[in-house]
């Protein structure tokens, strides 16, 4: 295998990032990963992902010169194709230049779009939406995302952002969500709205066992151990996300949802078992009966990210712009 065509794939979210590369049949070769600082200067969280990726090119032996390009999946919203990322969970960024300042500084072809949508397009190539006409892929993690592909082609939407399922409104008067509106998915189902929910229920007197400030992971983890506190947020966690997807399928004709993310994968049945039975209530509709068992955990693990990121590049045109072969986007 020649050295371009290997991809150098990056993952940016508001609890980690994550670096990889990326061979052309979407194996991660290798990958490093470490804290993001969400919520520190612009250019110190720039210069952490910089770092990154030049430690996995090092550990690869790989020059960037040598690659097919990077590809970079990250929380939206954003301005695709420029690049230009306002994420909601990473209070540091907003409008930044990142696709524009990634390629000033490896002297390569960069996309940038995200990260959602990088995973629906991981699950339509190589993953649980191979066979899929219309698939939805989701990441539940720190934040709340989702992309479509229908009929091969990825759905980017007026601006870009299409997908973004993590803003439906699934509890009205719900929490408070970074977006400003109340009882939003992400509000709700992401590891952030599961901390600040923990947290708040810590002020009234419950959920003993959790440290100060818990995470997400640690309202999980309570959960799988039975804390019924905790099997409740991660209950209506599974409820939200089930409204979200039975918005879409309505809408979409839906015939498979790959889900990825920590809270996802961690909590597993505990929030996919509440997910399923909303769908089953929810989606009455003829075309959507039996909606539940179109719901997957992704099949690519904690691959997932990085393949998704890779697979952006591998969409697109030199001049980051979608790629259609024969009508078809790739």
């Amino acid at each position: 295998m020649g050295l371009r065509a290997m991809m150098l794939a990056l993952d940016i979210g508001g609890t980690k990032i994550a670096a990889g590369l990326v061979s052309p049949s979407g194996v991660v070769l290798c990958a490093d990963r470490r804290p993001s600082q969400a919520r520190g200067p612009a250019d110190a969280l720039f210069a952490d992902v910089v770092d990154l990726a030049e430690r996995v090119l090092a550990a690869g032996r790989v020059r960037a010169a040598d690659l097919d390009g990077i590809g970079v999946g990250c929380g939206g919203p954003m301005r695709y194709p420029e690049g230009r990322v306002s994420t909601l969970n990473i209070p540091a960024w907003r409008d930044f230049p990142l696709r524009e300042r990634l390629a000033d500084h490896f002297s390569c072809r960069v996309v940038v779009d995200n990260d959602a949508k990088a995973l629906v397009l991981a699950e339509a190539w190589i993953g649980a939406g191979q066979e899929a006409r219309c698939l939805m892929g989701m990441t539940v993690s720190t934040g709340v995302g989702g992309g479509i592909v229908v009929d091969g082609r990825l759905l980017h939407g007026a601006s870009g952002n299409a997908g973004h399922i993590g803003h439906v409104i699934a509890f009205r008067d719900g929490p408070p969500c970074e977006c400003g509106a109340l009882g939003c998915v992400e509000a709700v189902a992401s590891g952030t709205g599961l901390a600040k929910r923990a947290r708040a229920a810590r002020r009234e007197g419950l959920l003993p066992g959790l440290p100060p400030e818990p995470t997400g992971a640690d309202v999980v983890a309570a959960a799988r151990a039975g804390e019924p506190t905790a099997s409740r947020l991660v209950e209506e966690a599974g409820i939200a996300v089930g409204r979200g997807i039975a918005a879409a399928a309505v809408l979409l004709d839906l015939d498979r949802v790959a889900i990825g993310g920590s809270v996802a994968l961690g909590a597993g049945e505990l929030f996919l078992g509440p997910l399923r039975r909303t769908l089953a209530t929810e989606t009455r509709i003829s075309f959507m009966v039996g909606s539940e068992d179109r719901v997957v955990l992704s099949s690519l693990g904690s691959d997932g990210p990085l393949v998704g990121a890779a697979a952006l590049l591998r969409s697109s045109t030199s001049a980051g712009m979608p790629q259609v072969r024969e009508g078809v986007l790739w």
